[in-house]
């Protein structure tokens, strides 16, 4: 069976190099074109690599970028994978679905757009039926997003205990890493030794994309979550990996080693689908009193091509009412150009490419 033509969005920035590392040698997707701006056209992928973990093959590092042209695409691949900008996304991807590409981002500017899933496989599937109603789009084009990268690692988990015990009230605070800053991040003498705790927008979105995910879909759209949540934001002197300290409240109060059970017997939709970037287990609790570390946890996942995509959680506990744990995920690859490559699987797996 031949492989489905995809494009890389924006493939000088860092979820774009990861994007390429995902769909090298991908069993589905073959790339059909790297693209950025006019600055870098012409220019080789190893000349503009900035992500300094990736291994890739002498013929990937040797494609020229092109400049985006969605009817250039369009002509070239059905999938986009998308690691634009923010600010040049909205049109971008519009352009590109109108030309009949489906689209499946990375950005933030269709995230909350009622048409559009905000998809993470473990949580929401369903919500991919949302693409049905995307009308303003031609030719089988379509937007698909995936959540901001510290949401991401938030809600697996929670969605699992919000299937068991309801959930009421969920608090979160963040210590994310460098690398969710973009290329080339935040300048070293303010984050080194140091702590920020602002990220800008980081908070609003992971309490509003909590609430769109765990919602409900009903024939009229999704029904948010009623849940209470509050997050705090602050970025950390680490390469990758988003660490989350959370405390929660559950309708019906589960005991430690109930809560811990939830979590390791969770086989969400890409699991029970066998979906190739998908990690084997979902969520991976660590019984150490240290753990989950990002030098430890970041690439958690099995086998090779599910690594960083699994979701680690460790000190589970409880507090009178409320339950407390760790948790960390890769914020580029589980919260970034993994988490997009994924919803391209479970939509193809679903016919809908």
């Amino acid at each position: 069976m031949a492989k489905i033509q995809v494009a890389v969005l924006g493939a000088t920035g860092m979820i774009g190099q990861r994007f390429v590392q995902l769909l090298e040698d991908h069993p589905w997707f073959e790339i059909g074109g790297l693209y950025a701006s006019e600055r870098s056209e012409g220019k080789r992928l190893r000349e503009v690599m900035r992500v300094k973990d990736i291994h890739l093959k002498e013929d990937t590092l040797e494609r020229r970028i092109e400049q985006l042209d969605a009817k250039a695409v369009a002509a070239r691949c059905r999938v986009a994978f998308s690691g634009l900008p923010t600010e040049i996304a909205k049109d971008a991807e519009s352009d590109l679905a109108s030309s009949g590409v489906a689209v499946f981002s990375n950005a933030a500017s269709h995230r909350m757009r009622d048409d559009v899933p905000l998809l993470i496989p473990e949580v929401n599937p369903e919500h991919l039926d949302l693409i049905k109603g995307q009308t303003t789009f031609g030719d089988g084009g379509f937007i698909v997003t995936n959540a901001n990268c510290s949401t991401t690692g938030l809600a697996v988990p929670m969605k699992a205990l919000d299937v068991a015990y309801g959930l009421r009230f969920v608090c979160v605070s963040t210590y994310q890493a460098v690398s969710g800053a973009g290329y080339p991040g935040v300048p070293s003498l303010d984050i080194i030794g140091n702590v920020v705790p602002f990220i800008r927008g980081e908070e609003e979105k992971m309490e509003v994309e909590m609430h769109k995910m765990l919602g409900r879909m009903t024939p009229q759209g999704v029904v948010p979550a009623t849940f209470d949540m509050v997050a705090s934001c602050a970025r950390v002197p680490v390469i990758d990996g988003h660490t989350e300290s959370v405390v929660f409240q559950m309708a019906n109060q589960p005991s430690v080693s109930e809560i811990i059970g939830t979590l390791r017997s969770f086989e969400p939709a890409p699991q029970s689908l066998h979906l190739p970037t998908a990690p084997s287990q979902a969520i991976i609790v660590r019984m150490e009193d240290d753990r989950p570390q990002p030098l430890c946890d970041v690439y958690a996942g099995e086998p090779a091509r599910a690594r960083g995509m699994a979701v680690t959680v460790g000190r589970v506990r409880q507090s009178g009412k409320y339950s407390k744990i760790w948790l960390i995920s890769h914020n580029t690859l589980r919260g970034g150009a993994g988490g997009s490559v994924l919803n391209a699987e479970l939509a193809k797996a679903n016919g809908y490419l």
